[in-house]
C-alpha cells in the first residue's frame, strides 16, 4: 500500500496560554497543501516492496533498522541523509502505538522524504496519520476517523488533523478538530521553503509570550481576505523573525512581490502566500 503524505499550512496562529501539562493552547485554521508529499509504502509480511528497489536507485544508502522482536522493519530515505533513528521516527511509533491494543501483523515501512524537515509544515505529522490509517486497513481493523485521530493525538499536537485532511480549526494543543468551510475561490496559495534554515518547534516555543489575540480567529477569518493582512497573525513570527531576520525579509518580499497575505507556517521556517489568480 503506497499513500503520499502531505503537508499543511496554518492560517492563523495564535498561542493563548501555558497549559498545566507543559504543552500550550493554541487556536490555528490547519489547511492541506497536497503539492508538497512524501512517499510512503507499507507492506505486510514478506510481501515484495516497489518503493525499495527505487529508493535505492534515487539515494543509494538508505537508513534502515529492525524492531527487537522482528516485526517492525523501517526504511528511511531522504536527500539531505536521515539524522534520526527510524525506530524513533513517528511513523515507527505509530505501529508499536497500535500494537499495544491490536495484534498487527508483522510490517515494513518505507518512507522517502520529500517534504522539508523544520520548516512548519508538519511532514512527520502526516506521516504518523497515514501510516496510522494504513497499519489499521491492513490489519483489518474497523477504525474510523475519530478513533484514528485519537491515537494520531498521542503522537503529536498536530498529527489528529492530517486524519481528516481538510481545513479545521484547532483549538487546545491543536487536537481539538472543527470542520470550517474556508473559501479562496478567486485567490492561489502556494507555499516557499526558505534555504539553509531550519526552525526547532521546542526553540521557537521558548521565545513565545502568550496572549489573547484582539479579535478570535473566528472573526478574523470570516472578514475580506484583503484585511488579513492586518488582524491574521502567527504568534511565532516576533520570536523567529527575532532570531532569524533573513525570515522577516522573506516575508516583506512576498508582499512586494503582490502577496494579498503572506505567513510563517507553524514555527517556521516555510512560508506561504496568497495571490489573487
Amino acid at each position: 500500500m503506497i499513500t503520499h503524505p502531505n503537508v499543511k499550512i496554518n492560517l492563523g496562529l495564535n498561542v493563548l496560554r501555558k497549559r498545566p501539562d507543559g504543552f500550550h493552547d493554541l487556536e490555528t485554521l490547519f489547511v492541506p497543501y497536497p503539492d508538497i508529499h512524501d512517499v510512503l509504502e507499507i507492506v505486510t509480511g514478506d510481501d515484495y516492496s516497489r518503493t525499495l528497489a527505487g529508493l535505492r536507485e534515487r539515494y543509494g544508502t538508505l537508513t534502515q533498522a529492525i524492531s527487537p522482536d522482528g516485526k517492525l522493519m523501517i526504511t528511511l530515505a531522504r536527500k539531505e541523509g536521515v539524522d534520526w533513528e527510524p525506530l524513533k521516527d513517528l511513523t515507527a511509533r505509530a505501529y508499536f502505538l497500535l500494537s499495544e491494543d491490536f495484534a498487527l501483523p508483522p510490517m515494513k515501512i518505507f518512507l522517502e522524504k520529500l517534504s522539508p524537515v523544520g520548516a512548519g509544515l508538519g511532514g512527520g505529522s502526516a506521516d504518523a496519520a497515514f501510516a496510522l490509517r494504513m497499519m489499521a486497513q491492513l490489519s483489518g481493523l474497523s477504525l474510523d476517523d475519530g478513533q484514528l485521530a485519537a491515537y494520531a493525538a498521542r503522537l503529536g499536537s498536530d498529527c489528529a488533523f492530517f486524519i481528516y485532511n481538510r481545513p479545521m480549526l484547532g483549538s487546545g494543543r491543536g487536537e481539538i478538530l472543527e470542520p470550517y468551510p474556508l473559501e479562496l475561490a478567486g485567490y492561489k496559495l502556494d507555499v516557499i521553503i526558505p534555504e539553509g534554515i531550519s526552525v526547532s518547534t521546542a526553540d521557537a516555543y521558548r521565545g513565545i509570550v502568550p496572549r489573547m489575540p484582539e479579535k478570535p480567529l473566528r472573526d478574523v477569518l470570516a472578514q475580506p481576505v484583503e484585511s488579513w493582512k492586518e488582524d491574521l497573525k502567527n504568534d511565532f513570527e516576533e520570536t523567529v523573525f527575532a532570531k532569524y531576520p533573513r525570515l522577516r525579509e522573506v516575508k516583506d518580499k512576498l508582499y512586494r512581490e503582490g502577496a494579498v497575505y503572506a505567513a510563517m507556517s507553524g514555527s517556521g521556517s516555510a512560508f506561504f502566500r496568497i495571490r489573487k489568480n
